[in-house]
């Protein structure tokens, strides 16, 4: 079953004070680093990166690519941004990943494409491990939060397409606000498939997170 990678390339970078997808690990820029694994994997057909024109010639530049990458505008949310790239989209099956998130492997991606290919929705994630504690207005901790059955979402996640719409529509049509794809079909009811991620795929956010995931990665 051939799939799309729509990847999410449209955040501001506000809290690292630079452009976090254009910062090189390794030599290679995070941007690039996500796309490349996609890339790699034999099921996606095609990339789609949304973000600013600027960015994506950025990209273009470091060329060429084996299969077509294409461009779609961001929006103001980032379900917004996925909408937009999914109307891009005419594969069975569509990635969503997180463009900030570079370590990702194309073994995990395929992983996640074999559950979606098999039950319709999957998603990469990795278990709590951590002792949970729920705090006070002020911050100090008042009880433990059992972490059974609780897990850190991560990117990709992947869907059949047609399911992905649907659940956004819904999503739309209820005027609800949701920060991934899985939140927008568990709006319509469907449980998706988490997929344990068995290397690490951390999302960049703050600057120390670059000199972390270079080490990760040349480790």
């Amino acid at each position: 079953m051939q799939g799309a990678a729509v990847i999410v390339a449209a955040g501001s970078s506000r809290r690292m004070g630079f452009d976090k997808l254009s910062a090189e690990i390794a030599g290679k820029s995070v941007l690039l680093r996500s796309v490349e694994a996609f890339m790699a994997v034999p099921e996606i057909t095609r990339v789609i990166v949304v973000g600013p024109p600027e960015r994506f010639e950025a990209l273009l530049a470091t060329g060429p690519f084996p299969k077509p990458l294409l461009r779609a505008d961001g929006g103001a949310e980032r379900q917004l941004s996925v909408e937009n790239g999914l109307a891009l989209v005419t594969e069975e099956l569509v990635a969503v990943h997180d463009g900030a998130r570079p370590l990702v492997r194309p073994e995990s991606i395929h992983a996640c494409i074999s559950a979606a290919h098999a039950g319709g929705a999957a998603a990469l994630a990795r278990q709590v491990t951590e002792t949970l504690k729920r705090a006070d207005a002020a911050d100090f901790s008042r009880e433990s939060v059992s972490r059974e059955l609780l897990w850190f979402m991560e990117t990709p996640q992947i869907f059949r397409t047609a399911l992905l719409r649907q659940a956004y529509s819904a999503v739309r049509e209820r005027g609800l606000a949701v920060t991934d794809e899985v939140s927008a079909l568990e709006a319509l009811g469907i449980p998706t498939r988490l997929i344990p991620s068995p290397f690490p795929n951390l999302k960049i956010t703050v600057p120390a997170d670059i000199p972390l995931a270079t080490a990760l990665l040349l480790r």
